[in-house]
């Protein structure tokens, strides 16, 4: 876990950072590939990915904030940050000033009853994403609406389905870089588990935090229970998608949209069997049967056979 890389005086948080990356990377690849393939103008390709770059944001953080279990959070941190979870000093030390937490680098404010360190009083902090809070299902499915609405009034220089290919392997590209700063942030984490697969985040983590809430270990403890990498696993399953989603654009495509409707059913499927494995905050549902991303990926599988056989209609047709 490195949550923040330095480079002299400046900070760059791990998870913001990949997942700039990522989405350069996917870009570049697809803008590549606008030169072989009719019917998409690469000047209009790099507007709408610029546009969906700031439109994925806005859809993830939004769903990240009403559906992932942390609202309440957000609206304690501008109304009273003593209700939001405090942390210990060192080896459960009490606080009993203010300078104590911030030293530790653990909180802006210690409530001197519980001896804890809370966060400082933020009322934009729904805003500031680069502390990480982005659900992927909310951005893709706002892009989607807005994609089709910007495609649609530039439809002389760009093809929507012939463009959605293009996003079919870019995405998992950029999925990838994703996973890779949510295993640097330590967020994303999976259950406990006592196998040899297992992983131990540091003290402070997000596993560590979460331990101490279900009760797992005591607040003193000096690490969290080792728990499945979700993360690794995610890499894994993303470089696969993306391997195989390019692999089948350059191949295999018979038809536009293929590529696309192709990632979003196995991205589902991969999603949500991996959440069940997975115990951090993301929101649960149904009796805390399913997750957030579970209950969308069932309609974005249904969705993804139903475009899957409508497109392979019309192209035999």
């Amino acid at each position: 876990m490195h949550p923040t890389f330095y480079l002299g005086p400046l900070e760059f948080p791990a998870y913001f950072t990949f997942l700039t990356i990522g989405y350069l990377l996917a870009t570049m690849l697809a803008w590549r590939e606008t030169f072989r393939n009719p019917g998409v103008d690469p000047n209009k390709m790099l507007d709408l990915a610029i546009l969906l770059l700031l439109t994925g944001l806005l859809g993830s953080r939004i769903l990240h904030v009403i559906a992932d279990g942390h609202f309440d959070d957000y609206v304690n941190l501008c109304l009273d940050p003593f209700k939001v979870e405090g942390r210990p000093l060192p080896r459960g030390v009490h606080c009993i000033a203010d300078s104590e937490c911030a030293a530790a680098e653990i909180g802006d404010l210690c409530n001197v009853t519980t001896g804890l360190c809370h966060p400082g009083r933020d009322c934009l902090r729904t805003l500031k994403i680069w502390y990480g809070g982005l659900a992927f299902y909310g951005g893709l499915l706002l892009c989607i609406p807005v994609g089709i609405w910007y495609i649609l009034r530039n439809r002389d220089k760009l093809d929507l389905w012939k463009m959605a290919d293009l996003a079919g392997f870019g995405i998992p590209l950029g999925l990838i870089f994703g996973r890779i700063g949510c295993w640097f942030a330590g967020c994303c984490f999976g259950e406990v588990t006592h196998s040899g697969c297992g992983v131990v985040f540091p003290k402070g983590s997000p596993a560590w935090d979460r331990h101490i809430e279900r009760e797992l270990i005591e607040k003193t403890a000096a690490l969290p229970l080792p728990v499945i990498p979700t993360q690794l696993i995610q890499i894994g399953l993303n470089t696969a998608l993306f391997v195989f989603c390019y692999w089948w654009f350059k191949k295999k495509r018979t038809f536009d949209g293929q590529v696309f409707w192709l990632f979003m059913l196995f991205y589902a499927i991969n999603r949500f069997a991996v959440e069940f494995f997975r115990d951090d905050h993301r929101g649960v549902w149904l009796g805390d049967t399913l997750s957030t991303s579970q209950l969308l990926g069932i309609p974005v599988m249904i969705a993804a056979v139903v475009m899957l056989k409508i497109l392979s209609g019309r192209k035999t047709a």
